[in-house]
């Protein structure tokens, strides 16, 4: 009887060690898979959501995260306006949630598309906006052009269609210049 007691006692004692050893293996395979983690997988699972960012510059945009692409954000502000913001430019995120989503190989085009694509399809646009630099600075205008790593706006009155006439001036501005661009859609 006494020994039956003895190994009982040993039996338990090897299952909780293997347990607790399996346990810290599973916590250091988690520690792991999240140092492999983008910022933008992080963020990517919030898309429906309602979110809030503070950018670079004193900019906080809110609004409805529609799409997370390989360097930027895009987001419905409401009232028929957006939000393209640099995920370089941005300093925290809240209502993200805790879950997190790498792209795969079936995600959208757009998890994919850098910056510079997405600003080429809003100059073919036209769209009036407002460009938020990262020293807090604004700029009201038309993109016209938009190069591998700069954008050229053509600078008019805010809310103003570009017109030849009312162009004040047309400025480079280097993306990594650029925190945010707001239109209305």
């Amino acid at each position: 009887m006494r020994w039956e007691s003895l190994f009982a006692d040993l039996q338990a004692q090897a299952t909780e060690l293997e347990i607790a050893e399996r346990s810290a293996e599973v916590q250091e395979r988690v520690r792991i898979e999240l140092s492999q983690l983008a910022l933008a997988d992080r963020i990517r699972p919030a898309a429906g959501q309602q979110v809030r960012i503070r950018c670079i510059g004193e900019l906080t945009v809110a609004g409805v995260l529609q799409r997370v692409g390989a360097d930027w954000l895009l987001l419905h502000e409401g009232g028929g306006r957006e939000a393209l913001i640099q995920l370089s430019a941005v300093l925290a995120l809240a209502n993200v949630g805790r879950l997190s989503a790498p792209p795969t190989e079936t995600s959208s085009v757009s998890a994919r598309l850098p910056v510079g694509q997405v600003l080429r399809a809003i100059a073919r646009d036209r769209s009036v906006l407002r460009l938020h630099l990262r020293d807090g600075g604004v700029i009201d205008g038309t993109i016209d052009r938009v190069g591998r790593d700069f954008t050229e706006i053509a600078v008019h009155a805010a809310g103003e269609l570009r017109r030849r006439s009312e162009v004040r001036e047309v400025l480079l501005v280097p993306h990594c210049a650029v925190a945010a661009l707001r239109r209305d859609v």
